[in-house]
C-alpha cells in the first residue's frame, strides 16, 4: 500500500434543512416525529422520482454544540458497558454527522414530509438517498448483547421499530 497524504479538512455544502417543533436532542419521541426536509431551491431537480421510494436515507451536520468522546455507556446507561464511539451512534464524533432512516410521507415541491427523523429544527441537511432495501439491509447481521437490552427498553416504552 502507498503513502498517501492524509487529507485534514474538506469542504461540505449544505443542500437544506431539518424543520420540526424540537429544539433539544432530549426530545424521547423520535419515531413518531414528523418532519419538514426543506431543499435548498438550487436543488429541487434532484428530487425528481423520491416519491416512489417509502424511506429515505438522510445525512445532516449535528450543529448543536457537543464535545467528543471516545469512550462512553451507551445512551449513558450504566448498566451497559463503555464502548468506543465508533460503537454507538452518539452524536458525540469526530465529525458531528447523522445518519437518519425515515418514512417518506409526502413531497411537495422542495420539502419532503418525514417521519422518525431523529434531528432538532434547523438541523442542515448534507445529502438524501433513497433507502433500498437490496442494497441496504445486511442479512445475518450480529450486534453485541447490549443493543438487544436497548431493545428490550424500546418495547418496554413502547417505541416502534
Amino acid at each position: 500500500m502507498q503513502n498517501r497524504e492524509r487529507v485534514e479538512r474538506f469542504t461540505v455544502t449544505s443542500i437544506g434543512h431539518v424543520e420540526n417543533d424540537v429544539e433539544d436532542i432530549r426530545f424521547d419521541d423520535w419515531k413518531a416525529l414528523v418532519s419538514h426536509l426543506v431543499i435548498d431551491e438550487a436543488y429541487v431537480e434532484a428530487l425528481d422520482g423520491i416519491e416512489q421510494f417509502s424511506h429515505l436515507v438522510g445525512i445532516s451536520r449535528l450543529h448543536l454544540p457537543g464535545k467528543l468522546l471516545l469512550k462512553r455507556h451507551p445512551r449513558d446507561r450504566e448498566d451497559l458497558p463503555i464502548v468506543g464511539i465508533f460503537a454507538t451512534r452518539s452524536q458525540s464524533r469526530p465529525n458531528r454527522l447523522g445518519l437518519h432512516l425515515v418514512r417518506l410521507l409526502e413531497r411537495k415541491g422542495n420539502e419532503l414530509l418525514v417521519k422518525g427523523l431523529d434531528a432538532v429544527s434547523g438541523t442542515p441537511l448534507i445529502d438524501i438517498k433513497p433507502y433500498i432495501p437490496q442494497l441496504d439491509m445486511a442479512t445475518n447481521a450480529a450486534v453485541p448483547e447490549w443493543v438487544d437490552k436497548l431493545d428490550e427498553c424500546r418495547r418496554v416504552h413502547g417505541e416502534e421499530k
